[in-house]
C-alpha cells in the first residue's frame, strides 16, 4: 500500500523535500500544505518592464560542497542549465568584496599578497590568523557560537570583523548567538576530523553523498563563487512546482494548520482551519515556534526545545537609479529588527525606505533619489503557519490581501500576491541559526538522496522530520 507523506510549508525547503521524495522510483503520495497564497517562500523576484530583476530574498547560491553539487544537479534535472548566471572566480564580483567598518569601505584581502601584508580594517596580516589556527587545539564542546569558534581558532579580530559581517549577510543573524554546528557544519566537522579547520577543509573527507553533474563540473572548472538565475531566483521555485505537478504531487495554498495528532492507526491527523489530512509521515519546513504550537501534548519536551529556537524578520529594500546598470538591494533588521524598527507587523515602510537610502548615501556616496523602489518585510511565520509580508512599490503600488483559510484545490498556476511565506527552520539546539536560505537540510538531503538511489520508501512507521538547517548564501 502506498504511503502518504505530508510536507508542511511550501517555501524552498518544502518544495525541495517534495522534489527528492517525488523523484524516487517508488515515490509515496505527497501532499504539500502551504499556509499563505503562494509557494516559494523567501525566493521572490520581480522583473520590471525594462528587464531589471529585483530579488526580494536570496540573490545567489554557492556551488561548493555536497549541498552545492546536489543543488546544481537538481537545477540541471529541472532543465534550468541555460538560465544559470554564474559568477566565476576571476570575475570582479568574486574578487572585489568590501566591508563597511568605522565609517569607511574596505576591500577584503584577495590573493596571496592580501594574506601576507596588513590590509585594513585588519591590524595585522591574515597569515598570522592562519598559523594560529593550524596549532590551535581541538574544541571539546558539542557546540558553540560562531563567534566563539572563530575567536578560539583564528583570533578575536577575525571573528569581530569578518565573521560578524558574514553572519549578518548570510543569516541576518548575530554570530554571537548562531550555532557553528548548525550554520557552518563543514567547519565544525573539519575541526573534529583533523583538529584543524584549514587541514580538514584542504584534505576533505566529509560525509554526505554528492551526485555529479555536467553543471557541477563546469562550476568546478570555472571556479564559480556563486550563481543565480537569469530571470531571478524565483525561477527555481517555479520550476520545482512544474516538476511536482507533473509527478502528481498535491500542492495546496491557504492550508493553515491547527494541530498535529497521532491516531490509533499510527498515522498523523493534520487538522486545518477547513478540513483535515491524514499522512503516514510529516516533514516540517516551517519555523520552529510555529511547529511547537501544532504538536500534541505528549510532544511537549520537543515543543519546548522548538520554542527556544528563534528566527528573525528582514526588511528588503530594492532601489533602482537612473543610469545605473544594476539595482541595489539593502537588507535591514534581522536579529536587530525589533531593536531598530519595532514590530515587523506595524513598521512603516517609509521608515525602512528612508533608512536604506541613508545607507546608500553613506556607504556608496549616491545622493540622487532612486527612480524606483520596492520595500518588503520578510516576516517569521506565526501560529497557523501563514502570514502576509508588507510590500510597497512606489512606481506602481498595489495592495496585498491577507491569506485565506482552508484546504483549497491543488495549485495549478502561480498565485499572484502574498509576499511572506515560509522559511526553513533555523539550526538545531538552543544556540540556533537565524533564518537561512538553503535548499535542503543536510540530514534530510542525505536521507532522501539515499532513498532516491535505492528506490526505497521512507522508513516504516509514523515519522516527523524537521527541516532544521541548510548552509547557503
Amino acid at each position: 500500500m502506498q504511503r502518504t507523506v505530508a510536507v508542511v510549508g511550501g517555501g524552498i525547503s518544502g518544495l525541495t523535500a517534495c522534489y527528492h521524495l517525488a523523484r524516487s522510483p517508488n515515490a509515496p503520495k505527497i501532499i504539500l500544505l502551504e499556509g499563505s497564497g503562494r509557494l516559494g517562500g523567501w525566493l521572490h523576484s520581480t522583473q520590471t518592464e525594462d528587464g531589471a530583476v529585483f530579488e526580494h530574498g536570496p540573490r545567489g547560491i554557492r556551488p561548493a560542497g555536497t549541498v552545492g553539487k546536489n543543488t546544481l544537479l537538481m537545477v540541471s534535472e529541472l532543465g534550468l542549465d541555460a538560465d544559470v548566471l554564474p559568477v566565476p572566480g576571476d570575475h570582479p564580483a568574486s574578487k572585489n568584496r568590501y566591508l563597511y567598518v568605522s565609517g569607511a569601505l574596505h576591500r577584503l584581502p584577495s590573493g596571496i599578497g592580501g594574506v601576507l601584508r596588513t590590509v585594513p580594517p585588519f591590524t595585522r596580516p591574515l597569515l598570522w590568523s592562519g598559523l594560529r589556527e593550524l596549532v590551535a587545539p581541538r574544541g571539546t564542546q558539542p557546540d558553540e557560537t560562531m563567534h566563539s569558534f572563530v575567536s578560539r581558532r583564528f583570533g578575536k579580530e577575525l571573528a569581530d570583523i569578518a565573521i560578524d559581517s558574514l553572519c549578518r549577510g548570510v543569516f541576518a543573524g548575530d554570530c554571537r548567538a548562531l550555532s557553528v554546528r548548525s550554520c557552518f557544519p563543514a567547519l565544525f566537522e573539519a575541526e573534529r576530523r583533523r583538529r584543524s579547520v584549514i587541514l580538514g577543509m584542504a584534505l576533505g573527507g566529509g560525509k554526505g553523498p554528492a551526485l555529479d553533474s555536467a553543471l557541477s563540473r563546469r562550476a568546478r572548472d570555472e571556479r564559480w563563487s556563486q550563481w543565480s538565475l537569469r530571470a531571478g531566483m524565483e525561477t527555481l521555485s517555479e520550476a520545482l512546482q512544474d516538476f511536482l505537478r507533473q509527478r502528481g504531487v498535491e500542492m495546496h495554498c491557504h492550508a493553515r494548520l491547527r494541530s498535529l495528532e497521532r491516531t490509533a492507526a499510527q498515522c498523523w491527523q493534520i487538522t486545518l482551519e477547513d478540513g483535515s489530512v491524514r499522512a503516514d509521515h510529516v516533514i516540517s519546513a516551517i519555523p520552529a515556534r510555529a511547529l511547537a504550537v501544532l504538536l500534541p501534548g505528549w510532544a511537549e519536551p520537543l515543543a519546548q526545545e522548538l520554542r527556544s529556537i528563534e528566527a528573525v524578520s528582514v526588511g528588503v529594500v530594492n532601489l533602482q537609479y537612473n543610469g545605473a546598470t544594476l539595482p541595489i538591494t539593502v537588507m535591514l533588521g534581522g536579529a536587530w529588527f525589533e531593536q531598530g524598527f519595532g514590530d515587523p507587523d506595524t513598521v512603516p515602510l517609509a521608515v525602512l525606505l528612508s533608512r536604506a537610502k541613508e545607507a546608500v548615501r553613506a556607504h556608496l556616496g549616491i545622493v540622487a533619489e532612486p527612480s524606483r523602489t520596492i520595500v518588503k518585510v520578510l516576516k517569521v511565520g506565526g501560529v497557523g503557519v501563514g502570514s502576509t509580508g508588507n510590500h510597497t512599490d512606489q512606481t506602481s503600488p498595489h495592495p496585498v490581501s491577507g491569506p485565506s483559510t482552508g484546504l483549497h484545490p491543488p495549485v495549478h498556476a502561480r498565485p499572484l500576491a502574498e509576499d511572506r511565506d515560509h522559511q526553513p527552520l533555523p539550526g538545531a539546539g538552543k544556540i540556533a541559526a537565524e533564518p537561512d536560505r538553503g535548499l535542503l537540510p543536510g540530514c534530510l538531503c542525505e536521507r532522501l538522496y539515499l532513498q532516491c538511489q535505492d528506490g526505497s520508501h521512507p522508513a516504516p512507521g509514523p515519522g516527523l522530520l524537521i527541516c532544521h538547517r541548510a548552509p547557503a548564501s
